[in-house]
């Protein structure tokens, strides 16, 4: 008897069926004498769309709202029914007695899996592959150590309560707001608190008053003293009474104090704070990094599972240390590679913890060697910044001397502190360490005449919210709503709104609704996404809603909590939104209509920014129709580097770049052969063009294609 073993994608499969010697290739799957290697394409199984239960839901009328089946049903999805139909023949052969479940190590990728297993006949026994990396080792050792399917039935539970929820309320919100204000509306139990955050933002920097203030400092030896004073002083005059009491009193250095200090590195990374620095570094956005991650875990076998929320390592794992150093022998730490390799390495606390592990331990590198040669140069940052970040945690810590140097003149004290590298230690990977040598200061030392320097400042607002601090807000959002203790601490446990897998889409949907831009790094909510909040039901503007889903969510998969009383706390919270977005007085204002009429149904469309550039939507949702106007591309310009905007289609569409440059497609077409002795084909310009996108697993995507959300 065989074992189907059952892969979320087709290259984990045949990583999987390389491991395993199923050697004989079929049409959508491999086998042996053994296993039966076959996959999914992400979902192949996903929520019926309301029309599915009733044909009258075809047309959106908010008198058929709130649609709330009574019992929730699952389809085959159209466009991959071919290999739903290969994976289902494998499961229901007669020679296979078991099935492996090998889809992402999480709460979706159970739900990949179990939605097809109900759509199959036998109802045979299963088992669970959990690993964290795709690479040989990691794969084996999987198959030694597989648990009993049962053992991930609250996670099944959990993920299926999620898919249903997010149905009820998102399609329901989301056909009341659009048919009540004949728009393209969307909310959300974590877009629309997310958006919020931005509009709070923005406001206070609006509303905010620049304020300006004044202090003294003096300088010694090149070493600048900052005046102490509890508070910000505002008043000028009183500063320059300060200086006019303070002339031609003695400076004294009346303490001098030295302390050895240690600084450590940050924590082995998770996804979002990886997003983070990912942005802060290179400023790739929380999409470009995830999909780059997904790159390097499944294409390269470079690093470990991508979207986990722990910052910490498995005892086990430490045994695998020495092997994942060795794989970054041929980076530009082959320095700290090799010494480490000298000895024995230390898994400290601070970054091995099982206790803080829950799903998936921290990212790290495999123990693939790597080859920088074959990466993409976002590849190699993110691999990088991984790599980096993980020596950092198995090196010493940065000790270095900090003094402290106090003058004080007549009663007001001066402050300077100073630092001074004992040992660079991790900081020895980077230009991070920018300790000095200590300025000699003696303690009782009358200084000759110093000059005292009035200094003008300006308070500052607090800056907008940009890729990386919005996923951090998302982690933590009581950094910018205002929320009582008990709330605060549901958030932390819940690990704020949305996850780590889901933060990237949910931003990314925001700019997709014009709903927020960004400008210069800056994200702001656009007017739409203003008039968005305010017709959107108060619940879904707050965090708590969906930290209290993240709970309950949490303790189903402990079994600690039921999915059916769950679901039908989700029902009566959707009558009441419905009944709010019904009852609602306001108005939806377009303020982006253009004069341009739809080709399919005759309206006037609006014009829609989007992260590249902009285009034309028919103002009716139902219709859907969409032209591009102008989208950045990856064509690079030839005379200053930066990304080509096109304008418009076909041979006379124009490329431009802010610098002045300007071509038609026709001129780029010829400066491209001119480099190639050959032609260039289409497929080669359509491969330059295009702009590489993880696909997204939503379980109602389908639904909604046509409401461009």
């Amino acid at each position: 008897m065989k074992s189907v073993v059952l892969a979320e994608k087709p290259s984990v499969a045949r990583d999987i069926a390389r491991v395993l010697n199923c050697n004989q290739k079929k049409n959508g799957y491999m086998e042996n004498n053994q296993y039966i290697v076959t996959w999914a394409l992400g979902h192949l199984v996903t929520n019926a769309d309301p029309e599915q239960y009733d044909s009258k839901y075809k047309a959106w009328d908010m008198k058929d709202l709130p649609i709330l089946p009574e019992r929730m049903k699952s389809v085959i999805i159209g466009k991959t029914r071919k290999q739903f139909n290969v994976v289902k023949a494998q499961i229901e052969r007669q020679d296979v007695n078991e099935v492996i479940i090998a889809t992402d190590a999480g709460r979706e990728g159970e739900l990949v899996a179990r939605l097809i297993l109900e759509k199959c006949k036998g109802n045979k026994p299963i088992k669970r592959l959990w690993i964290s990396s795709v690479t040989d080792g990691a794969i084996r050792d999987g198959f030694k150590n597989l648990k009993p399917g049962s053992a991930y039935h609250g996670l099944y539970q959990a993920a299926l309560a999620r898919s249903e929820a997010d149905w009820i309320v998102g399609i329901n919100a989301t056909r009341a707001l659009t048919t009540k204000y004949d728009a393209q509306l969307s909310t959300g139990r974590v877009q629309t608190p997310t958006l919020q955050m931005v509009k709070i933002r923005q406001d206070a920097i609006n509303q905010f008053k620049p304020r300006q203030y004044y202090s003294l400092n003096v300088v010694v030896d090149g070493v600048t003293l900052n005046w102490q004073t509890p508070h910000r002083i505002f008043d000028e005059t009183v500063v320059d009474q300060l200086m006019q009491d303070l002339k031609g009193k003695k400076a004294v250095i009346t303490d001098v104090v030295s302390h050895e200090k240690k600084r450590f590195p940050g924590k082995l990374y998770d996804l979002t704070s990886l997003q983070q620095d990912a942005y802060r570094r290179f400023k790739y956005s929380a999409k470009e990094t995830l999909s780059t991650m997904q790159s390097l875990y499944e294409t390269h076998k470079l690093v470990t599972y991508p979207r986990t929320d722990s910052n910490y390592l498995t005892t086990d794992m430490v045994s695998t240390l020495k092997e994942r150093v060795a794989s970054l022998a041929s980076t530009e730490y082959r320095a700290q590679v090799v010494e480490l390799m000298k000895s024995p390495l230390k898994a400290g606390s601070h970054f091995v913890n099982d206790a803080k592990v829950s799903d998936h331990h921290a990212i790290v590198p495999t123990e693939v060697r790597v080859n920088l040669d074959s990466l993409s140069a976002r590849e190699r940052n993110i691999y990088m910044l991984i790599a980096e970040r993980f020596l950092s945690n198995l090196m010493p810590p940065y000790v270095y001397a900090e003094q402290k140097v106090t003058v004080t003149i007549g009663e007001s004290l001066f402050v300077a502190k100073q630092e001074e590298t004992i040992h660079p230690g991790f900081t020895a990977l980077s230009t991070a360490n920018t300790g000095k040598k200590h300025h000699i200061f003696k303690k009782g030392a009358v200084l000759d005449t110093v000059k005292l320097n009035k200094t003008t400042h300006v308070t500052e607002p607090p800056p907008y919210l940009n890729e990386g601090s919005l996923l951090k807000a998302m982690e933590n959002p009581s950094s910018i709503f205002e929320i009582d203790k008990t709330t605060q601490s549901t958030l932390k446990s819940a690990g704020g709104i949305g996850t780590v897998a889901t933060r990237a889409d949910i931003i990314e949907k925001l700019y997709n609704l014009n709903a927020i831009e960004n400008i210069n790094g800056n994200i702001k909510v656009t007017n739409k996404g203003r008039q968005l909040l305010e017709l959107a039901p108060n619940a879904l503007k707050s965090p708590e809603l969906t930290a209290d889903w993240e709970h309950k969510l949490t303790l189903i998969e402990k079994n600690k909590y039921d999915k059916n009383k769950f679901i039908n706390e989700m029902r009566a919270f959707t009558k009441e939104i419905i009944d709010e977005i019904k009852s609602s007085e306001d108005k939806f204002k377009h303020d982006n209509l253009t004069t341009t009429e739809c080709p399919t149904c005759g309206k006037f469309m609006l014009e829609k920014k989007t992260r590249n550039g902009k285009m034309l939507v028919c103002q009716d949702p139902t219709c859907g129709t969409k032209k591009n106007v102008q989208r950045q591309t990856n064509a690079r310009c030839p005379e200053c580097k930066k990304k080509l905007v096109l304008h418009g289609k076909g041979p006379k569409a124009m490329y431009s770049c802010k610098c002045g440059f300007r071509e038609t497609q026709e001129q780029m077409d010829k400066r491209f052969k001119s480099r190639k002795t050959g032609k260039v084909s289409k497929n080669e310009m359509k491969k330059y063009m295009k702009k590489e996108d993880e696909p997204i697993n939503n379980p109602f995507a389908d639904a909604l294609k046509n409401l461009n959300l």
